[in-house]
């Protein structure tokens, strides 16, 4: 299980689980893991362990609704298009790190 919590230099520390079945990753979603470790700070999660299939809150990265503003001031910067907090289906967007890859991959500008 990974679960993070701020550590005194104000980055983020997550206890891995390794685990062989984790599903790959596809260069989109390593992207965007890549963006989420860094925009969260995440220290002892590298985008490589975060399965594309596991929860992003409440699950093993213990994210929270501050991390998801986070997220979407990233994404936005980083694809050119908001995630706005008033969509209906930011609970659906937000599921995993496959589903918010899949979003951004529709929506990203250029």
């Amino acid at each position: 299980m990974l679960h993070s919590a701020a550590n005194a230099t104000g980055g983020r520390q997550c206890n891995k689980r390794t685990e062989s079945s984790m599903a790959e990753q596809t260069a989109a979603q390593h992207e965007l893991a890549t963006l989420i470790v860094t925009c969260l700070n995440l220290e002892t999660v590298t985008p490589e362990q975060i399965d594309p299939d596991a929860p992003l809150f409440g699950g093993e990265l213990g994210l929270d609704s501050i991390d998801a503003l986070e997220i979407a001031l990233a994404v936005s910067k980083r694809y050119g298009f908001q995630l706005r907090s008033d969509n209906p289906d930011n609970r659906q967007i937000f599921t995993s790190l496959r589903t918010l890859s899949a979003h951004v991959e529709q929506h990203r500008v250029g």
